[in-house]
C-alpha cells in the first residue's frame, strides 16, 4: 500500500545504525578536536568559548549577542557571560545600537584582535590530531577533504544563514592573510587588495 510523499525510504535499522555512527564519530573527533584547540589557546589564558567569541567578533564585524550564540553553537547566556569576562580582560567591547536597545553587540578591541592574529600566527598543524589524520588523505588525493556531505548535514540543521558566516570566516582568512616563514600573519592592505 503506497502511503505517497510521506513514505519513508529508510528503515529504521538504517535510521539507527547512521545516527549512531554520526554520533560516534563526532564524539571521538569532538574529543580530539577538543584536546587539540585548548592546547593551543592555553598559552593565552583563553577556553575554547572564549576563543570561538572573539573568532565570531572578529569575523562578523559587530556581532550581537545572539549572533554570537547562533554561529558559536551555544546559548544565548554562555555567549553573554564568556563575553562579559572577554570585556573584562579589554578583548571585546559591548555596546547597544541606536536603533535596536533590545539587543547587546559585541566589537573586538584592538587587543583582543591582536591576541587573535598571535593565535592564528602561533597555529602548529603538526600538533592537530585532526590534520595529522587528514594528511595522509591529502598525499593520495592531493588535497584535504571537502567534507561535503557533513556541511550539507549541518546547512539543514543550522541553516543557510549559518553556513555564510562558516564560510565568510574561512573566505576572510584566504584573502586577509599571508604566509611567511611558515606562519600565518595578516597581510598588508595592499597584499589584500592583491588577493
Amino acid at each position: 500500500m503506497k502511503m505517497g510523499m510521506t513514505e519513508k525510504q529508510y528503515s529504521m535499522k538504517e535510521a539507527m545504525l547512521f545516527s549512531q555512527r554520526i554520533a560516534q564519530l563526532s564524539k571521538a573527533l569532538w574529543k580530539s578536536i577538543e584536546k587539540d584547540w585548548q592546547q593551543w589557546i592555553k598559552p593565552f589564558d583563553l577556553n575554547i568559548n572564549e576563543h570561538h567569541i572573539l573568532w565570531i567578533a572578529y569575523h562578523l564585524n559587530g556581532a550581537s549577542i545572539s549572533d554570537v550564540a547562533k554561529f558559536g553553537v551555544m546559548h544565548v547566556s554562555t555567549a553573554f557571560n564568556f563575553s562579559k569576562k572577554l570585556e573584562e580582560r579589554g578583548l571585546l567591547t559591548f555596546s547597544k545600537k541606536e536603533n535596536d536597545k533590545r539587543n547587546t553587540y559585541i566589537q573586538i578591541t584592538a587587543e583582543g584582535e591582536d591576541i587573535l592574529l598571535q593565535l592564528m600566527e602561533t597555529y602548529e598543524p603538526n600538533g592537530n590530531a585532526v590534520f595529522s589524520g587528514a594528511l595522509p588523505l591529502r598525499e593520495l588525493y592531493g588535497k584535504f577533504p571537502d567534507i561535503v556531505e557533513m556541511m550539507a548535514i549541518v546547512r539543514n540543521i543550522y541553516g543557510e544563514d549559518f553556513m555564510e558566516i562558516f564560510e565568510r570566516s574561512f573566505h576572510n582568512i584566504e584573502n586577509e592573510f599571508t604566509e611567511e616563514n611558515g606562519k600565518l600573519k595578516k597581510a598588508s592592505k595592499n597584499e589584500q587588495e592583491l588577493a
